[in-house]
């Protein structure tokens, strides 16, 4: 197909009347809708509480366990000077 019988086909799409959408479509999309984006709220909120929980979990372990402090010595230096 060359480019005068594509833009011939074009017309001939747009110049037809567009069919005819179901009455309940309408009806049907809001519900779609409607549950998707309660889905979506619900998948945020249950991410954000993952999240908080998981900055309150660090933040007790590192509280308790202290990993930027420096283990005690297991050894003695030595004695110099006696």
């Amino acid at each position: 197909m060359n480019r005068t019988e594509g833009e011939a086909a074009a017309r001939r799409l747009m110049e037809q009347r567009p069919p005819r959408v179901p009455p309940d479509l309408y009806g049907e999309v809001l519900r779609r809708g409607g549950r998707l984006l309660r889905r979506r709220r619900a998948a945020r909120r249950l991410l954000w509480l993952l999240l908080g929980a998981a900055a309150v979990a660090f933040t007790v372990w590192a509280a308790l366990v202290r990993p930027w402090a420096q283990p005690p010595s297991t050894t003695t230096p030595p004695v110099v000077g006696w």
